[in-house]
């Protein structure tokens, strides 16, 4: 029975630590599981059933033992007076052994309050070997950190993170520029951007349409007026797939994503500005889409009286 009482509490000790461990895991844990294949999450089952099976034949077991040893005590009186393991071993490491009520005068120390003594009793077991097993921990963790510095601090750790969520992120922006195509290019105003996009069109786009856009083979980018749209996704399209029955090449095998957005950018930047020789009006005039509020309602129709 005393085997079951120790089983017992080590099963409501886990019990009590699981909701602490998933609160804090829970989210990697289900994350992982949902990761799992219909074959990995059967060989997880069987490895659990396996595992559940082992605990019960374990606990078997140990009743028995614990069955038998009752036997045997009852047929051996000096067995039946000698302590058990679970008694010596809880004396010996987590209780110690207390002294009889008639001899606390030895611990009694010389003063009292209101005729309650106060006893010297010992330090329990447990609690030794964890005071001892801190300063053991305390010398090793001074000597690694600031005598060998063989450990980080929690400076370069926090240094390192950095590093990393750096490198993460740049890996990130490199995935994003690598994914921009015709359908989730943005118009990048941005200094850095304009810069290279002028770079790029100065190289690639200035002989068919001039140095400032005014025109020449190509169309005038300055005016208002596009062949194939002037959103940032048709410029976008327009330089990846390009024109090939006009003469433009299409630029999706020279430039990067991001250098065709680049350039997409820096083409809209023209819009406006005053060409030396600017070529005459090609295609349909565009007007920029202009976005509504969110919120269009009116202040009778939220519920609200209007300000005097």
């Amino acid at each position: 029975m005393k085997t079951f009482k120790l089983i017992g509490a080590s099963s409501m000790a886990l019990l009590l630590a699981t909701p602490g461990f998933a609160q804090e895991s829970g989210e990697s844990w289900t994350s992982q599981m949902q990761q799992l294949d219909s074959s990995q999450l059967t060989l997880l089952v069987i490895i659990g059933v396996v595992l559940l099976l082992i605990v019960i034949i374990m606990g078997i077991m140990l009743y028995l033992l614990s069955f038998l040893m009752s036997v045997i005590k009852k047929d051996n009186p000096v067995l039946a007076a000698e302590p058990s393991w679970w008694e010596n071993f809880k004396v010996k490491f987590v209780t110690g052994k207390m002294k009889p009520i008639e001899k606390e005068q030895d611990i009694q120390l010389d003063h009292s309050y209101d005729g309650i003594v106060e006893l010297d009793n010992f330090m329990p077991p447990w609690l030794k070997y964890v005071f001892y097993t801190s300063i053991v921990f305390a010398v090793v963790y001074f000597v690694n950190y600031s005598v060998l510095g063989l450990g980080k601090n929690q400076y370069e750790e926090y240094e390192e993170e950095l590093a990393i969520a750096a490198l993460e992120e740049e890996e990130r922006s490199e995935t994003m520029l690598a994914a921009i195509d015709e359908t989730t290019v943005q118009f990048d105003a941005t200094t850095p951007t304009i810069e290279a996009g002028k770079e790029l069109y100065t190289g690639n786009c200035a002989a068919c349409h001039a140095m400032d856009g005014g025109g020449g083979v190509g169309p005038n980018l300055t005016d208002a007026y596009w062949i194939h749209g002037g959103d940032i996704k048709d410029v976008f399209s327009v330089v990846k797939y390009g024109v090939v029955e006009k003469g433009m090449i299409p630029w999706q095998d020279q430039l990067s994503p991001e250098q065709m957005q680049q350039v997409s950018s820096y083409v809209l930047t023209l819009q406006g500005t005053t060409p030396a020789n600017p070529k005459e009006p090609q295609g349909e005039k565009f007007t920029p889409a202009v976005e509504e509020p969110v919120d269009a309602l009116g202040e009778e129709e939220l519920g609200l009286e209007p300000v005097e």
